[in-house]
């Protein structure tokens, strides 16, 4: 059987471990809100609705085409280009390129972010592979003015941060939105994370601040997995309507 993404890849390591995706996934929800683009996801009503959803469905659909046949993945990659496409039939006008190309550089550099805040540095050859996964997803989805290597995409990135985010109308919304359904224990520990996880420019943008609880925390929560507690700490930090979804999201 032909794999889109090799079993011995570190792409699977990272997009296998549950508490991993939690990470990538706090660091698109600081992304999206600051994206010159969010208003093409305002644009169908379901993120600021239901911002949690909108944005698991990212990820999901990220881990879905991780671990699936190769034709299986083509085919779920097939699936959210009709998506986008539908949204941009009803709002008569195209999702520009470089919007594209910004959710894919945001999986591609919080997969890095996340997994070495988490676990361990990546080697460069490592990194590579990451970005050549989403390389694929990205060629085949037709998106233009995609860098062909790690080192390209890196330049394209720090650009890409300079140029295409901005603090707006939406973004106060959108974090308004994250409050009202985390509930404020949980909006403040979202908060947290991405103070360690999102680069300078996007945390100057939302105001995170350079300090995080989470410097402490963190150390004691890998240790709290060496002893398999760390089910029961994210039991009190999740929504419980989120708790089976991520936990099915954990293949280790």
């Amino acid at each position: 059987m032909k794999w889109f993404v090799k079993e011995d890849s570190v792409v699977r390591e990272i997009w296998g471990n549950a508490d991993t995706i939690l990470f990538i996934f706090a660091g698109a929800s600081a992304e999206f809100a600051v994206n010159k683009s969010v208003d093409w996801l305002y644009f169908t009503g379901k993120l600021p609705a239901d911002p949690l959803a909108r944005l698991f469905s990212t990820v999901t659909y990220s881990r879905r085409i991780v671990f699936s046949e190769y034709h299986a993945a083509l085919q779920a990659i097939d699936q959210i280009t009709a998506i986008h496409q539908k949204v941009e039939k009803e709002r008569g006008a195209q999702i520009p390129d470089w919007a594209y190309r910004d959710v894919l550089f945001m999986l591609i550099d919080y997969s890095i972010r996340s997994f070495e805040l988490l676990e361990r540095k990546l080697t460069q050859v490592e990194k590579a592979e990451v970005f050549e996964v989403f390389y694929q997803v990205g060629s085949r989805m037709g998106i233009g003015g995609l860098p062909t290597d790690y080192d390209a995409w890196l330049i394209m990135r720090n650009q890409q941060l300079d140029e295409n985010f901005v603090k707006s109308a939406f973004s106060i919304d959108l974090y308004k939105q994250y409050k009202k359904h985390l509930g404020l224990p949980r909006y403040v520990m979202l908060k947290e994370v991405q103070v360690r996880l999102v680069p300078q420019h996007i945390n100057q943008l939302l105001s995170l601040g350079s300090w995080s609880v989470l410097k402490m925390v963190l150390p004691a929560y890998k240790i709290a997995r060496s002893f398999r507690l760390h089910q029961f700490v994210k039991d009190l930090i999740l929504p419980a309507k989120y708790k089976m979804e991520i936990a099915g999201l954990d293949a280790r």
